[in-house]
């Protein structure tokens, strides 16, 4: 297709520069306009205030120069950002994005192995940390005390039994559960010897904090490389000293202890719920 224009069908005083200006004044103007919504129709130019000022110098006029036209130009779009007006700017993975978790509180359940239990050869006790976000709550909400209370004696309920915390079996298997919107961001990890006592955890840390839970956003991998049954026998030299390599995934019982709140801006942790009788949680078992 030919877009060449027929000059002999324009006016004989057709002038290209003119014409042109006219046309992308029009267009720039009226974006211009579009951009400040705040003013009313009757608005006149000004620069009286700060608003009215910056509309003068991005509003395009007969007389510019190209220079000026130049600067307005880019003063409009680049400066003052319309060209990324309504444009989603993503940084990383398409695929990561989830809701923000500034300023809502953590909830954090630790379980440990019985100090009677380790063995000889063992120098440490095999712990976890399990937690979820409150994503109803912030940091400053009114009611944030009221609800730790609740949620304080909902953990009572789920995880402690005749004042001794529950017992998990971990192990091997790792099973993942990921739902932002309920506070599980970066998809959970509990390390169990089976799916169903991983699962049996989530669904006691949702019922906690009162959020649904969904079977299907649960992902459980099952590593080729087995759990150490035996005695950690490898070792590793670190600055000098041999030290024992720590043993991958042990099948072993872990305990309910404690349960706290990280709320952000506050700098010590607030204890919900503790089986040790160390600390002075919101609710005693």
């Amino acid at each position: 297709m030919n877009d060449a224009i027929d000059s002999t069908s324009l006016p004989d005083d057709f002038d290209p520069w003119k014409h042109l200006q006219k046309q992308y004044n029009q267009q720039h103007n009226l974006l211009v306009r579009k951009y400040f919504s705040d003013h009313d129709d009757n608005w006149v130019p000004n620069i009286g205030d700060p608003r009215s000022s910056l509309r003068v110098a991005c509003t395009m006029t007969d007389s510019d120069n190209d220079a000026i036209r130049s600067m307005r130009h880019n003063f409009f779009y680049d400066l003052l950002g319309y060209a990324r007006k309504n444009l989603l700017v993503y940084y990383g993975s398409r695929e990561s994005i989830d809701p923000p978790v500034e300023g809502h509180p953590k909830i954090v359940f630790y379980f440990s192995q019985d100090s009677e239990s380790v063995p000889a050869t063992q120098d440490y006790k095999a712990d976890a940390e399990y937690s979820v976000r409150l994503m109803t709550l912030e940091n400053t909400s009114i009611n944030l005390h009221e609800k730790l209370v609740e949620i304080a004696n909902e953990i009572k309920t789920q995880f402690v039994h005749n004042k001794q915390g529950i017992v998990h079996a971990k192990g091997n298997l790792c099973v993942s559960y990921k739902d932002p919107k309920h506070g599980f961001p970066n998809g959970s990890k509990i390390l169990s010897n089976n799916e169903a006592d991983g699962i049996s955890i989530y669904q006691k840390i949702c019922n906690v904090v009162d959020v649904p839970f969904d079977e299907l956003k649960i992902n459980v991998g099952n590593p080729k490389k087995p759990s150490t049954t035996g005695t950690v026998t490898e070792t590793q030299v670190i600055m000098g000293k041999t030290r024992k390599k720590r043993a991958y995934r042990r099948v072993v019982n872990i305990q309910f202890r404690y349960a706290y709140a990280l709320i952000p801006g506050e700098p010590q942790p607030v204890f919900l719920i503790d089986t040790t009788q160390r600390y002075k949680p919101l609710v005693k078992i």
